[in-house]
């Protein structure tokens, strides 16, 4: 008999184990759901208003329909003049420029610094193909963007800019007004 009963006690507590692995494996695909959804949730981010300029219709189209289906406004242009007259017309509400660097008439490069001139605070991010033929090696290593990259990498990008503090550029500022007055 205790031979019976032990082989019924260890099958019992096989049964045990089994059903508390399984448990853990439940809790851990949860956990694992809970963390993509917060990372889905952070790439996704708070609404905000993007300046889009790029001249290629096709990429120009697709990408905007990303960017709206992330939460985002968007304002598209496909050059830097329009990209110009759309932020004046904007009254303040873009925060941040994602633009082709290479555009017809001036470059993406050009309008950021016209746009920085009018607002120190605006996040931008410089997207293209020709990093290292243009030059752009010393740009900034959060405003550019190199192609070909994923959605994902694009919506991560933008939601690092646009929940970075501002802070280096307002020191900037400040270092430029001092040293303006010296």
């Amino acid at each position: 008999m205790r031979g019976q009963e032990r082989e019924q006690r260890l099958e019992s507590y096989k049964a045990i184990a089994e059903e508390e692995a399984m448990h853990l494996q439940t809790m851990e695909r949860s956990q694992d759901a809970v963390t993509r959804d917060r990372e889905e949730e952070k790439m996704s981010g708070a609404p905000g208003t993007i300046l889009f300029v790029e001249d290629e219709a096709f990429v120009r189209d697709v990408t905007c329909e990303v960017l709206q289906s992330a939460g985002y406004r968007v304002l598209t242009a496909k050059n830097a003049a329009e990209a110009m007259r759309l932020y004046s017309q904007s009254g303040g509400e873009v925060e941040l420029l994602l633009s082709d660097v290479v555009l017809p008439g001036e470059t993406g490069r050009a309008l950021a610094c016209k746009l920085r001139r009018e607002n120190p605070l605006i996040k931008i991010l410089l997207v293209t193909g020709y990093a290292e033929q243009m030059g752009l090696r010393q740009a900034e290593p959060e405003e550019l963007l190199a192609k070909p990259f994923s959605t994902e990498t694009l919506l991560r990008r933008m939601r690092q800019l646009l929940d970075s503090s501002g802070l280096r550029i307002r020191t900037q500022e400040v270092v430029r007004h001092v040293g303006d007055n010296a």
